[in-house]
């Protein structure tokens, strides 16, 4: 068995070698791309080449493309700068959806964590304000994906601007903003090799769009700031290992959640969560009545297997699944969930070490409970 299991790669990913090596050349120029000298216009160069090679990867144009510090600041970008008063998002929302409009309307989802069509369509027909809606393209705890695309046909129908949160799907399946047919769309680097720290807010020419960031004027005045020069080469970099390696690492992060789910299914107790609906390859929620959600985490924390139990992305705090509860899963049943999610530099061994531990964990409960009966 290995030191270090990491298979916590949607709460973050290893940085890949060549992002690595693209920010490290970045450090080197010490221009502002908003500078009009030589170190600036080289400046400038790399964030539009970046720019370029995203727009291209995910079927948009460069200049629907504005750079921010991450996911959360493009989610709270397209919530709170359309112009519209009225927002709609899902009951599986990430917290930078979910909370950002305290009268937000909730969109329900069935057993597996689809978004309710029916019931969303009756949403937008029982109130004809102009309406936001925003549903993620996949769920960054279950890793349920949604039907975007047929979520923005509906919302079109009645006038509705349509943002999709992709963060998590970005390097596990293919993405086409054009096709999506969705008009705001969120993407980051950091699930899937690239840093932490720089994302992106794409959107169509028909959207009103306001700056959340006031100031300096910089990405066409929709987002002051100077930009992340090294974040935003190595956010470029990253698309161009994406756009060599994706295809094969889907292959092999759906043949390791076979291997996982698999032996999960046929030796243990556990249920996995959206296990009926169509999934991201890397992505398995894994629900154990039997032991709180913490508990579990920190006994794989000591054997070297770093999980997460649900979203990592709330400063460290362990609570009930939103997302669980949402589905239908009782608040105890939701504290009791632990999220596997593995990447580009995943293996079998690192599936193979954490089923040991993990089902030791069954096993061990299981035993002391015959002791203590």
């Amino acid at each position: 068995m290995r030191d270090v299991v990491y298979i916590d790669y949607n709460a973050t990913s290893p940085l890949r070698p060549a992002v690595r090596e693209a920010m490290a050349a970045a450090m080197t120029v010490p221009g502002n791309a908003s500078s009009i000298h030589a170190f600036g216009r080289k400046a400038r160069q790399k964030v539009e080449s970046a720019r370029l090679e995203i727009a291209e990867f995910i079927g948009a144009n460069a200049n629907q493309i504005i750079f921010t510090s991450g996911g959360t600041e493009a989610n709270n970008t397209a919530i709170q700068c359309t112009g519209r008063k009225r927002v709609l998002v899902s009951a599986i929302e990430h917290d930078s959806v979910r909370l950002v409009n305290k009268n937000a309307e909730i969109i329900p989802v069935d057993h597996n964590g689809t978004v309710r069509l029916d019931l969303l369509e009756q949403m937008l027909v029982a109130n004809s304000e102009p309406a936001l809606v925003s549903v993620m393209l996949a769920n960054n705890e279950t890793g349920v994906i949604q039907p975007v695309k047929q979520i923005a046909e509906i919302a079109k129908k009645y006038g509705a601007l349509v943002h999709t949160d992709a963060v998590q799907a970005l390097g596990k399946m293919p993405i086409n903003f054009a096709q999506l047919g969705v008009d705001l769309m969120t993407i980051a680097a950091h699930k899937s090799g690239g840093p932490q720290g720089i994302g992106a807010l794409v959107f169509t020419d028909a959207v009103p769009l306001m700056a959340l960031i006031r100031g300096g004027g910089q990405e066409r005045s929709r987002r002051s700031g100077t930009e992340n020069i090294v974040a935003i080469a190595g956010f470029g970099a990253l698309i161009g290992e994406l756009k060599q390696r994706m295809a094969t690492e889907i292959l092999v992060m759906r043949r390791l959640q076979q291997q996982l789910e698999s032996a999960i299914v046929k030796n243990s107790t556990v249920k996995i969560a959206g296990m009926d609906a169509h999934r991201l390859p890397n992505t398995t929620c894994l629900i154990w009545p039997a032991m709180k959600s913490d508990m579990q985490l920190m006994r794989l924390d000591m054997a070297g297997v770093a999980v997460s139990a649900g979203s990592a992305c709330s400063s460290g705090k362990i609570k009930p699944s939103q997302v669980l509860q949402a589905m239908g899963y009782g608040a105890d049943v939701a504290d009791c969930a632990l999220r596997v999610s593995t990447g580009w530099n995943s293996d079998a061994h690192d599936i193979e070490d954490f089923l040991v531990n993990y089902l030791s964990l069954d096993q061990n409960y299981s035993k002391s409970n015959l002791k203590a009966g």
